[in-house]
């Protein structure tokens, strides 16, 4: 099976994607071979972001890397906070805080539709590939379930009838942003 290296720290991104793609491909964390740092996200958009980090792996080992950008994109909020989901609170990954600062600008808002967006990018010797995937939904109240990370426990899937946080990783998984953009993925490699 071959070997792919994925360019991330997120746990939960990692696991997803071994999830996903169990049975097709070897997942193995950047850090299991020496990888550690942080690499800027400088790109405007999830697929500039994912290329960045594919090809920084990629250059750097000459293994098959690849990298998932993904964020929540809120319409009321005018695709916030989309590339800065991560970050939207100001520390990178701080989930709590993220969530707390979503729900304080969403306070009185009445149209809370609301996406998933994720664009994977794959960096190896045949080239540069990108897929995006997405998953429609709405933004609750308030948490529900405490599943999944980041924004999942506030994200409810209009496919599923209940929040990312509820689901199951099996739930999640059949109709994510991120399953939606690596399935496509590998029907690009395979032409």
């Amino acid at each position: 099976m071959e070997k792919l290296i994925v360019a991330s720290k997120n746990k939960g991104k990692i696991a997803e994607v071994a999830e996903i793609l169990k049975g097709v491909y070897e997942i193995v964390p950047m850090a299991d071979i020496g990888i550690s740092v942080d690499i800027d996200e400088t790109g405007d958009t999830f697929e500039e972001n994912a290329l960045i980090k594919a090809r920084y792996v990629f250059e750097h080992t000459g293994l098959a890397a690849l990298s998932d950008d993904s964020g929540l994109c809120v319409d009321a909020l005018g695709g916030a906070p989309g590339v800065y989901s991560a970050r939207y609170a100001g520390n990178h990954g701080a989930d709590e805080d993220n969530n707390n600062l979503l729900l304080e600008n969403m306070r009185g808002v009445t149209d809370r539709s609301a996406r998933f967006v994720s664009a994977i990018a794959l960096v190896c010797k045949r080239g540069e590939f990108v897929a995006t995937g997405k998953v429609e939904g709405r933004i609750l109240h308030k948490a529900e379930g405490n599943g999944g990370f980041g924004y999942d426990p506030l994200f409810y899937s209009t496919e599923l009838c209940k929040s990312f946080g509820i689901a199951s990783p099996e739930e999640k998984n059949s109709v994510s942003h991120r399953y939606r953009a690596l399935a496509e993925l590998v029907k690009k490699l395979a032409r």
